[in-house]
């Protein structure tokens, strides 16, 4: 006769059946159950966040370069709550990514205790698969589903919901892995229609995201650039890219909406990978919100849940492409700079010292266009972008990262003050031992916001206004932040300083931060 276990215990197994191994966790009173399992079962690793914030943004960083959902635990609506601005950036990413959320028991929902709340409502707008758990014996069935829709492609955020009775009562045990639904086929109508638009004459485009935006489906898009002359772009925020030496070079899309306007005012075919039309990521007073010409052609060669690689190795094939692509990536890289530091300086610094098949973590804002223009003739490695636009994701998605890719030296590039809205992620990273670098660039502002101020309108902003924007008064110090998180850190004023810094935190193991003053 088998072992009896409770419903935590079996959900617990099922998660790891289902080749899901690592959670990330920031729990309570009604989770209590799941944590205990933890120490029954072989196989999960569980991680510390001192935020919810910082726990759903280190899963999105996982689960972008595991290819497979970690999970979550958190406590209750509230701690839900607390996780949706990096839930918002997962699901802008497509990121594996499965939610266990505990909740009162389900006789005790009745009372309205303090800690009662909406977790459907909270979880709704983030979640492409919600459940609640109704008993004990469904606990494990409902993980394996779970695990299922999160797996789905392209990927999506999956929450299943646990009373705390359901994890504590008997269950029958764990459930079996089920099938995962990988992207669908491409009609061949989508890749006739694209080729004709391709061999028109007209000047075209094409926009790559999700798995396209991998080595296999760059080389596809350069043979069919070599072939036809066509732009092959990028989302402003893709979630990951691989770029550098030897990759085909892709064109990002820029930020400002006039901006995006003007890239493809001349573009007559637009042909999308796993992606859509590109729009301003704002409204702006005077300003087109729809960026593409009205005589535009759009074309949908691959919906994001469609195999978009195969789709563009097809097309490549029926245009007859050649089998080398074009614009390959030299390895390329600037003199080292002296003196004074500023976003380019610093980015040719980063740019000289990147290590191959490192990762870089990127929430620079403002001062990440140095740094994204000098490594894309480093040498090969990955690139993580803000998918959502909420500020706060790439301290904890590098995190996630460093637990998905251990052997990979992780670079995360950061603007001070997003780096507030989840700076506990330094002391997972402490706890961890993880080999992060993390670069905070110190301008002491809302630099981003300084700008917006100004492009929606807003006349003549007073001293009330600005400081609004401004970060100091106090200022800021990242060494003694980084410090009384467990990480070793260090502020830099010069490029000397900033060499030295960044070479030593490369040949070291663990997290280490240096705080760039600019």
């Amino acid at each position: 006769m088998s072992k009896k276990m409770n419903g935590a215990e079996s959900l617990v197994r099922t998660l790891v059946a289902s080749n899901v191994d690592v959670c990330f966790t920031n729990p309570g009173t009604s989770e209590m159950h799941f944590v205990a399992a933890l120490d029954k079962v072989d196989g999960m690793r569980a991680i510390l966040g001192l935020f919810e914030g910082a726990v759903t943004g280190m899963a999105d960083g996982y689960g972008r370069m595991a290819d497979k959902p970690a999970c979550t635990l958190l406590h209750l609506g509230p701690g839900l709550a607390n996780g949706l601005a990096n839930l918002h950036n997962a699901r802008r990413a497509q990121t594996p990514l499965v939610n266990i959320v505990g909740d009162h028991a389900t006789y005790h929902a009745q009372y309205d205790a303090p800690l009662s709340s909406d977790i459907k409502g909270f979880a709704s707008p983030v979640s492409g698969w919600i459940h609640s758990s109704p008993s004990p014996k469904t606990v494990a069935a409902d993980g394996a589903r779970a695990v299922q829709a999160a797996m789905s492609a392209p990927g999506q955020i999956a929450t299943l919901i646990l009373p705390a009775d359901t994890a504590w009562l008997d269950a029958d045990g764990p459930a079996k892995a089920l099938s995962i639904v990988g992207p669908a086929p491409v009609a061949q109508s989508a890749i006739d229609i694209s080729a004709a638009a391709l061999k028109s004459g007209k000047k075209a485009a094409i926009i790559l995201r999700g798995m396209a935006l991998r080595k296999r489906g760059l080389v596809a898009a350069g043979r069919i650039a070599a072939k036809t002359g066509a732009r092959i772009m990028c989302d402003t925020f893709a979630p990951r890219i691989e770029r550098g030496a030897g990759l085909v070079m892709v064109e990002r899309i820029p930020y400002f909406a006039e901006q995006i306007v003007e890239t493809f005012a001349d573009v007559e075919e637009l042909i999308l990978v796993g992606t859509k039309p590109p729009v301003s990521f704002f409204a702006y007073p005077g300003k087109a919100s729809w960026c593409t010409p009205e005589t535009t052609d759009i074309h949908y060669l691959a919906q994001a849940h469609e195999d978009g690689v195969a789709a563009l190795e097809a097309l490549a094939d029926a245009l007859g492409a050649p089998k080398e692509p074009a614009h390959i990536a030299p390895h390329k890289l600037s003199d080292l700079p002296s003196g004074k530091l500023d976003q380019f300086s610093a980015g040719a610094i980063i740019a000289h010292f990147l290590p191959e098949g490192a990762i870089i973590s990127d929430e620079a804002a403002t001062s990440g266009l140095g740094s994204q223009i000098a490594t894309a003739t480093a040498a090969p490695h990955d690139h993580l972008s803000l998918t959502g636009g909420a500020i706060g994701q790439g301290l904890p998605v590098a995190t996630g990262a460093a637990v998905a890719c251990p052997d990979r030296k992780i670079v995360c590039l950061h603007g001070d003050g997003g780096a507030m809205y989840t700076l506990q992620s330094l002391w997972t990273q402490a706890r961890e031992k993880l080999d992060v670098v993390n670069v905070i660039f110190a301008n002491n502002s809302y630099a981003i916001l300084n700008i917006e101020l100004m492009r929606v309108g807003a006349e003549n902003p007073g001293p009330k206004a600005l400081s609004m924007l401004d970060l100091h008064n106090p200022e800021l110090n990242w060494v003694q932040l980084g410090s009384g998180m467990g990480v070793e850190s260090v502020r830099v004023t010069t490029c000397e300083e900033l060499i030295d810094a960044y070479k030593s935190a490369l040949k070291a193991k663990g997290p280490r931060l240096i705080e760039v003053m600019i």
